[in-house]
């Protein structure tokens, strides 16, 4: 019997022991919220992180073993890694069987410069922007990024207890400053729990975001709200659900008011009260 690849090991993981927890997970965010289409070309964003490792093996399973016909550009932005770093991005992707390229775009530089102590928001959109150009550069119309469940659920508290209104990070969305782009995130139903399990489970060490300010491990709004999220757990184990489904559930007739950002369209229920 010969040795599986490496590669191969991880997709006969996710075909059998992680099937349930992320590969069925992955398909269930794609049909649900109909992320793909036939003729798609997606570009994977690649940070070298855990997330985005897996979402890359998983689009590869997905391309090898479901009818949906599309193409995968897998790019990874190089803001200013160290060598050890860049080579360890190099070699996960080599080992796990990803056709990757690393473009040079120096973020770092421009953050130390701009934003030397509270990097993160600015490195954020600028990051953001790069991806989009860069996707569109590769002709692609989709742009696929690593955010899970409980990126979604936290970025939820994060709104309503720090900037006070109601707001959550969607599966998809269509990008207003490059025409004929759309985010998607097929990581969308996966728990950060389960990627973990599956990078511990096949020894797989993937990077941070490689700053400065990342390795001093600065605490932050974001990570409060996962160790609050954690501790609610202890008393009521489906709290994270609940708050996932909270965005699905909201009854308009029974908030103080909403509003559309893209029409403008605001209201307030003094205005259907009699």
């Amino acid at each position: 019997m010969r040795d599986f690849t490496f590669s191969e090991q991880l997709s006969r993981s996710l075909q059998k022991k992680y099937k349930g927890s992320l590969y069925g997970k992955f398909l269930h965010a794609i049909e649900d919220y109909q992320l793909i289409k036939n003729g798609d070309s997606i570009m994977v964003a690649m940070s070298g992180g855990k997330d985005s490792l897996l979402m890359a093996k998983l689009f590869q399973e997905a391309l090898q073993y479901t009818e949906m016909e599309f193409t995968l550009t897998f790019v990874a932005m190089n803001p200013g890694y160290d060598e050890a770093l860049l080579q360890q991005l190099q070699a996960n992707a080599s080992r796990m069987g990803i056709p990757l390229i690393i473009e040079e775009i120096r973020i770092f530089d421009v953050l130390e410069r701009e934003a030397p102590e509270k990097p993160c928001f600015l490195c954020a959109r600028m990051r953001r922007g790069a991806l989009y150009t860069l996707a569109q550069n590769y002709g692609c119309n989709k742009l696929a990024l690593g955010h899970h469940f409980d990126d979604v659920i936290e970025t939820t508290m994060l709104n309503v207890l720090y900037a006070g209104c109601f707001k959550t990070m969607l599966p998809k969305a269509k990008s207003e400053n490059f025409e004929g782009l759309e985010l998607i995130r097929p990581m969308y139903l996966i728990k950060e729990e389960d990627i973990l399990r599956f990078m511990k489970y096949h020894q797989i060490e993937a990077l941070n975001c490689g700053c400065k300010v990342t390795r001093k491990e600065v605490d932050s709004k974001r990570k409060a709200i996962k160790n609050w999220i954690r501790d609610m757990k202890k008393d009521h184990e489906n709290v994270d659900i609940c708050i996932f489904r909270a965005a699905e559930n909201v009854n308009l007739h029974n908030v103080l008011g909403y509003f559309s950002d893209r029409n403008d369209v605001r209201k307030s229920f003094l205005d259907d009260y009699e």
